[in-house]
């Protein structure tokens, strides 16, 4: 004669067990706040602080910050270099878009050749004697 044994669980980890499958569903989602509304898009031009100069044509890089130090020419692309007692600042300008040549890319550094972050770079050549 065989005697089966049967173990059987409590019957609190049974509901637990059961209610597992439910749980990888989800919950819901609240509804979104009523009138809610995105902040508006920004340019796509790079980090904050280079608007002022990204995308931006030679003329427009003059009114802001004053006639360059240096404007190299090579091929397609300029680059148009700006200096204060702070910061040397270059704006490389390429066509594209169907608009002239324009700003694609800065680089800056500090006078001594370190580097430094070009808005702060930015926003020192906008406010040097030769700029608006």
């Amino acid at each position: 004669m065989i005697i089966s044994r049967r173990r059987t669980l409590p019957p609190t980890m049974l509901a637990t067990l059961a209610a597992l499958p439910l749980a990888a569903c989800g919950g819901t989602t609240p509804p979104p706040a009523v009138g809610f509304q995105p902040p508006p898009a920004r340019p796509s031009y790079g980090p904050v602080g280079l608007e002022r100069v990204m995308g931006k044509d030679a003329a427009q890089l003059t009114a802001l910050f004053g006639h360059a130090d240096a404007d190299v020419s090579e091929g397609t692309g300029r680059k148009l270099q700006f200096q204060s007692a702070i910061c040397v600042l270059d704006a490389y300008l390429y066509p594209g878009g169907g608009k002239g040549a324009v700003v694609t890319h800065v680089d800056a550094r500090q006078t001594d050749g370190s580097p430094i972050d070009r808005a702060s770079c930015v926003a020192a050549i906008a406010r040097r004697g030769g700029g608006k």
